[in-house]
């Protein structure tokens, strides 16, 4: 007898949200999930009419919860059809704080589920989650509203200073940058001077009579200085009038200093009053009563006035000299000068001396400091800088040094500006270097590339075309399997639009998919690609976007040939058909010999009154036509039979193909992708050792010989997994010491803390389970070395009277809420898979900032009980 499915508990372990109501609107059935989301329990609700069990929250009565919901269950009811509510308010129960309520949205689709005579008898409701969604739009749009508002009132105010800047009565104007050039004149400055053109024009060229004045020290020092200035009736001599002399205008004024969003001096703003006819009139009044007197103050004033300017002068000079060498000694860039001919240093920055340690610099000259240069390139462009004057510059110079505490030649890389430096009568007289070393930085970059011709290598002996377009469908990586389908070199494809290389009307085909791949989307697709005209090919390809922060930077191609499985298809399609024609034939032929049975019927009953001798004979013959008629039909039914056999068959082999497209996608990602952590991290420790110096001989050549065991054991999966497609990994040993052995060596080899908690001593599991089992918890694993950044990790094992329960977590950052969601990922979406082929159950659990959990539950068959 067939065993009845348990349909309710089926329901009861749906993923999504969702409840079976009556027609009566009471509640029969309910997911765990909406149990959680809604924090409620299945004994308190089941049975309860649903708006006691979700009431209207008081504090929301424009929300209308309960009644657009029953307005949807109504329409249901009445008209037997599906109905849809989008972002619905409707806010549940607080747990933690009783009679309170927590705001949620919803997206909600009311199912009618109707009986043979096409009435309503029962109501499933489903509903997503989308609070976080509505919330982050409602932030968005406050923010936007707030922006808006600032932009107005910074407008608002702009427009009032440029008001009040415009119609000032004294002389505005705003100079900008160490020229001094006008970037903004006021009408009352601009009636100074009617007939120069100032806007955009520097202080000396549109006032050149400035040039020689104080005043034009007394703006270039509160440029300096940032100081703010006031004059009081200073004297300047300008020029009011095209062609006329100057004339001696007094003003008050006061200078200050603009400054950029950095802090930084940017430009000077002018506020200036012309006091000119105030103070001729008053000297006037003053003239004869004191001439002699004011002669003598005015020249005590000058003679002070130039005593100050001069003061001034050599504070400022004396400052920037200061401002310079600190500048210099607080730089992070290594700087050094070299006097003389002989190249001698005369300065020497902190950064720069530490580049050597232990040696005596300042003083010496280069050869004599640094003998290891004599015959390098750094040492000819110093001389070709002292004796031409031409600045050169390097971007990463190989200069070996010898280190101090070994005394053997080290390889370093610097990055340095050689610029001359000219004294008083502008001759060459020494040389300034800017340098940094990028050692660490070659280094890296060296390392990455001969990581990536690895990779290359690897992908390259794949029998599939594996490839990477970037946003604008550019190639920016082809493996080799390109060259055998495209007349192109792999390397040539590099920077060649997708549409170019396969032509447009495999273009057309694929389009709709490129444009998903792109938007962040995992694509799996067939399609017919007629490359050339003489090269067609059914392809299978998976699209993997590149996601990195957010941002879909580009996506991995990887193209299956199964133009042979369509041809099977093709074929299996045809001999259907066929099959069905012959079916047709025997059914007329059979119709034909039923017609001819019953004629001879008749005609025997004929005969029998006829001739009654005859009856026996034909009586025979009858039997013989009954016989004919019944082989027939077990023909008709074997060839029934036969052409089921033949769509099972059909049916099976598209589930063995598709079966191992998975098996061959998952096997790359879980082989492959961990030998290569495995070899970044090895890689990572030992630069790091390297760059230490804390790395021995023979610990150095171990780190080789297990990272070459690595690369080999890589090459043997490759080809395992081409030839074969099978793992024999727990033929020779148990799944429990396999556990074990990959715990000690992903200790080893990622210094992550990893505890294996068990008191099992054996775990009977059939082979294929215990495979499946070891490649999720193996997947895990390199999960938490990837991306998970913890430094602790535990793998738990016991055994309930059901199930084995086997638990992985770590202390990192947990997985993206978009992974455990959607499974979109081929590490992730494989463990499922594996997890699904075994009848066994798989979790994820993660909270930010405290880690991930992963828990596998593996049913107990009767092997595992042996």
């Amino acid at each position: 007898m067939q065993q009845q499915l348990p349909f309710l508990k089926i329901f009861e372990a749906q993923s999504e949200l969702g409840f079976i109501v009556s027609p009566e609107l009471y509640i029969l059935a309910v997911t765990d999930s909406l149990l959680k989301e809604t924090f409620t329990l299945r004994e308190n609700i089941v049975g309860k009419y649903v708006f006691d069990v979700f009431p209207d929250n008081p504090g929301a009565p424009d929300a209308s919860s309960t009644t657009n919901l029953k307005s949807a269950f109504n329409y249901v009811l009445s008209e037997g059809k599906p109905h849809r509510l989008n972002a619905q308010r409707y806010d549940i129960f607080d747990p933690e704080e009783q009679g309170s309520f927590i705001e949620r949205y919803w997206h909600t689709n009311t199912v009618p589920i109707l009986n043979d005579a096409g009435e309503v008898v029962c109501i499933l409701h489903e509903t997503i989650n989308v609070t976080d969604e509505i919330m982050a739009r409602r932030q968005l749009q406050e923010s936007q509203e707030r922006e808006r508002i600032a932009v107005a009132q910074a407008e608002q105010q702009r427009l009032r200073l440029e008001r009040l800047f415009e119609q000032a009565p004294a002389a505005l104007a705003l100079l900008e940058g160490p020229d001094f050039v006008f970037k903004v004149l006021n009408k009352t400055y601009k009636q100074l001077f009617p007939e120069r053109e100032m806007l955009g024009r520097p202080l000396i060229e549109a006032l050149p009579e400035l040039k020689d004045q104080p005043v034009y020290d007394i703006i270039q020092h509160v440029y300096n200085s940032a100081e703010t200035y006031e004059g009081k009736e200073a004297m300047v001599p300008m020029v009011r009038h095209h062609g006329q002399p100057a004339v001696d205008m007094y003003w008050n004024f006061i200078y200050q200093a603009l400054f950029d969003a950095q802090g930084k001096v940017s430009g000077i703003l002018i506020f200036s009053l012309d006091v000119t006819e105030f103070v001729k009139a008053r000297q006037q009044v003053e003239k004869s009563a004191a001439s002699l007197q004011k002669l003598s103050r005015e020249l005590e004033g000058r003679v002070e006035q130039r005593t100050m300017e001069l003061k001034l002068a050599q504070r400022e000079a004396e400052r920037q000299s200061n401002r310079l060498n600190s500048l210099f000694m607080q730089a992070p860039a290594a700087i050094c000068i070299l006097n003389g001919p002989d190249l001698v240093y005369e300065f020497v920055n902190p950064t720069y001396a530490s580049l050597f340690p232990g040696r005596q610099l300042l003083g010496k000259p280069i050869l004599d400091a640094l003998p290891e240069i004599k015959d390098n390139k750094v040492y000819q462009t110093f001389r070709e800088v002292y004796e031409t004057g031409t600045t050169h510059e390097e971007k990463e110079l190989l200069i070996p040094f010898v280190r101090a505490e070994v005394s053997e030649m080290e390889d370093r890389y610097f990055r340095f500006i050689q610029q001359p430096r000219y004294n008083e009568q502008e001759q060459v007289d020494g040389v300034v270097v800017f340098a940094l070393e990028v050692t660490e930085q070659v280094k890296a970059r060296k390392s990455e590339e001969a990581s990536v011709k690895q990779l290359r290598l690897v992908t390259n002996s794949l029998p599939v075309l594996i490839g990477y377009l970037d946003r604008e469908e550019r190639y920016r990586f082809a493996n080799k399997a390109y060259e055998k389908w495209f007349p192109h070199k792999s390397e040539d494809l590099i920077g060649k639009k997708l549409k170019d290389v396969i032509g447009e009307i495999p273009y057309q085909n694929i389009k709709e998919y490129v444009k998903e791949g792109l938007a962040g989307k995992a694509v799996v697709f067939e399609a017919r690609m007629p490359y050339r005209q003489d090269f067609v090919k059914h392809i299978h390809c998976c699209y993997v976007p590149d996601i990195q922060h957010g941002v879909v930077h580009g996506f991995y191609t990887l193209i299956t040939d199964i133009t042979d499985d369509v041809q099977v298809r093709q074929a299996l399609k045809d001999s259907e058909q066929k099959s069905k024609a012959i079916a047709a034939m025997l059914a007329v032929t059979n119709q034909e010999l039923k017609l001819a049975n019953d004629a001879l019927g008749k005609y025997n009953y004929e005969l029998e009154i006829r001739v009654e001798q005859r009856t026996s004979e034909l009586q025979n013959s009858n039997k013989l036509l009954q016989k004919q008629i019944t082989e027939n039909k077990k023909a008709e039914q074997s060839l029934s039979e036969s052409h089921t056999k033949l769509q099972a068959l059909t049916r099976h082999l598209q589930v063995m193909r598709e079966d191992e497209r998975k098996y061959i996608a998952r096997e790359l990602h879980d082989e492959l992708g961990q030998a290569f952590t495995a070899l970044k991290i090895d890689l990572t420790l030992i630069m790091k050792k390297l760059a230490a110096g804390k790395m021995e001989k023979e610990l150095f050549y171990a780190e080789l010989q297990s990272m070459m065991k690595t690369i080999n054991t890589s090459i043997t999966a490759v080809r395992e997994i081409v030839a074969t497609l099978r793992p024999t990994v727990l033929d020779n040993f148990g799944l429990l010491s396999e556990i074990e052995s990959q715990a000690q060596e992903f200790q080893k080899r990622t210094a992550i803390s990893l505890q294996l908690n068990t008191s099992l001593k054996y775990i009977p599991l059939g082979q294929e389970a215990a495979i499946e089992v070891y490649r999720i918890i193996q997947e895990s694993l390199t999960n938490i070395a990837r991306h998970s950044w913890a430094d602790e990790a535990t793998i738990t094992i016991d055994k309930s009277r059901n199930h084995f329960r086997f638990i992985v977590t770590d202390n990192g950052k947990g997985i993206e809420a978009g992974n455990l969601t959607q499974l979109r990922t081929f590490g992730l979406l494989g463990m499922q898979e594996r997890a699904d082929r075994i009848g066994a159950s798989l979790t994820f659990d993660t909270m930010a900032k405290k880690g991930a959990r992963i828990v596998l539950k593996v049913p107990i068959t009767p092997l595992s009980n042996l």
